[in-house]
């Protein structure tokens, strides 16, 4: 089926020009396979007869990344020039800005064609590559299932204002993706002096030690692998052994009934349409495929619909004004504990439910999505302030999460404070905004089986914590 015209946008009104290739700047979709971008470029290219040569720009310390967050990345882009070179199209990673390496790229360029971003900084590249570079600059949607304008204009107010906008269109947008055909070879350009030599992806951690970066947090290889084949066969093993319970565990975090899809999406190297599409045609119970569409469209689309309409999304003063209001209000209540930013980092509280999450966090990358949200509702509790609280959330949030940075986090931290959410029956520091304790956690899930089962994953790992023990 051809790409739905409301996934592309014209981004600037200059021509194409007669250059030597098509330029794919790669950035939010990184993936070859359920790529609407890459497709739309390779139609492009054998519309006008030209190679097609696909872009990556890797800069310094992008903002609040670190080697973790790179080394998954890398992993991933090392799978798609592989897979690139299948299709005989040539894949150039390139140091640098993104605007200015793509600027430069541009110069010999027909038109550029790129992916959508929704954060503050993704956005603002594509804004002023469009001004700087002087042909047609267009923007593929991919990384959503129905695109953002179709289902709504403004900032929706919580999950049951977006589900029936979103459903209503799901038919029409679920469809496959299929590549198209190749028509000509871009993997000699480079002979040809076409293209300059790029980054060389054969050594991560030679490449990762050239370039400046924060080196506090380390990689996380020895639990998550980066890259689309890395990320369908995480995928496959959920469906093949997981799936079948996933409603009755999924807020379980004792359990291991999750896909593990986040930090994946989060980088583009799966597609939200080739997730849905293997889940609805695994056919088997219609309420664990209900619940994980709700999760990986309706939640996740939400999020992206905040992020997009909300310029304020990371920023405490972002969240409704009914929660603002009842947070400030509560500021000066008695907290019966209190921590500092680095009691927190290293897992140094009362609360063992609460230690065992931030310790997955910060080891493996991941935690549970359950108790990421009690681990969100304990730093306001523990906090001086709630604004306070929300750019420690935040902080430890972007720093340590492989899908940190990502406008699901970003709108899980706000929903610890309020957002998509209603008000609730007043209480002390948390004003009218949910409340979750230890008592609660005990009663839905089995918490000390969840602290064993980190436990056991630092043992595993020969993790040592900061007295020098084995976990």
């Amino acid at each position: 089926m051809a790409i739905q015209p409301e996934r592309i946008q014209l981004l600037n009104q200059k021509p194409i020009q007669a250059g030597s290739y098509i330029l794919y700047w790669m950035q939010n979709a990184q993936r070859t396979q359920y790529n609407h971008a890459l497709e739309y470029a390779i139609s492009k290219a054998n519309e006008l007869s030209k190679p097609l040569v696909v872009a990556f720009a890797l800069m310094d310390n992008f903002p609040e990344a670190n080697v973790r967050h790179y080394w998954f990345m890398l992993e991933g882009l090392q799978d798609v020039e592989q897979q690139l070179a299948k299709r005989k199209i040539q894949f150039i990673l390139q140091h640098g800005r993104p605007v200015e390496v793509v600027t430069q790229l541009a110069k010999s360029a027909c038109l550029v064609v790129t992916d959508r971003g929704y954060l503050r900084i993704l956005k603002s590249w594509r804004e002023d590559l469009a001004a700087q570079i002087d042909c047609s600059f267009i923007q593929v949607e991919t990384d959503v299932v129905v695109p953002l304008e179709v289902v709504s204009d403004h900032a929706e107010f919580a999950a049951r204002t977006i589900r029936p906008k979103i459903t209503k269109q799901l038919e029409k947008y679920l469809v496959p993706l299929k590549e198209v055909p190749v028509k000509q070879n871009s993997l000699g350009l480079l002979k040809l002096g076409f293209l300059k030599q790029g980054l060389d992806l054969s050594d991560i951690s030679k490449l990762i030690a050239s370039l400046k970066l924060n080196h506090d947090v380390r990689p996380v290889d020895r639990f998550f692998r980066g890259g689309n084949t890395e990320a369908k066969a995480v995928l496959n093993s959920f469906i093949e052994k997981r799936f079948s319970t996933y409603t009755q565990n999924r807020n379980q975090p004792q359990a291991d009934d999750t896909s593990y899809m986040g930090m994946y999406l989060h980088y583009g190297q799966i597609s939200p349409l080739y997730i849905a599409r293997q889940i609805l045609q695994q056919g088997r119970g219609q309420a664990n495929i209900e619940s994980y569409i709700e999760e990986l469209i309706v939640r996740r689309e939400l999020a992206m619909n905040f992020v997009n309409f909300n310029k304020l999304y990371d920023s405490f003063e972002g969240l409704p004004a009914w929660a603002k209001k009842t947070l400030q209000e509560h500021q000066k209540d008695k907290r019966d504990f209190l921590y500092s930013l680095e009691q927190l980092e290293t897992a140094q509280t009362h609360d063992p439910y609460w230690n065992a999450a931030m310790n997955e966090m910060r080891f493996t990358g991941y935690m549970h999505n359950y108790m990421r949200m009690y681990w969100g509702k304990k730093i306001l509790e523990w906090s001086k302030a709630p604004q306070e609280a929300f750019m420690t959330a935040l902080y430890l949030n972007n720093k340590y999460f492989l899908d940190g940075r990502d406008a699901n986090s970003f709108t899980g931290v706000a929903w610890c404070f309020g957002l998509h959410d209603r008000p609730w029956t007043e209480r002390a520091i948390f004003g009218m905004v949910r409340y979750m304790n230890a008592a609660g956690l005990e009663r839905k899930a089995k918490p000390k089986e969840y602290v064993k089962k980190v436990e056991k994953l630092m043992l595993e790992a020969g993790i040592k914590s900061e007295q020098g023990r084995l976990f």
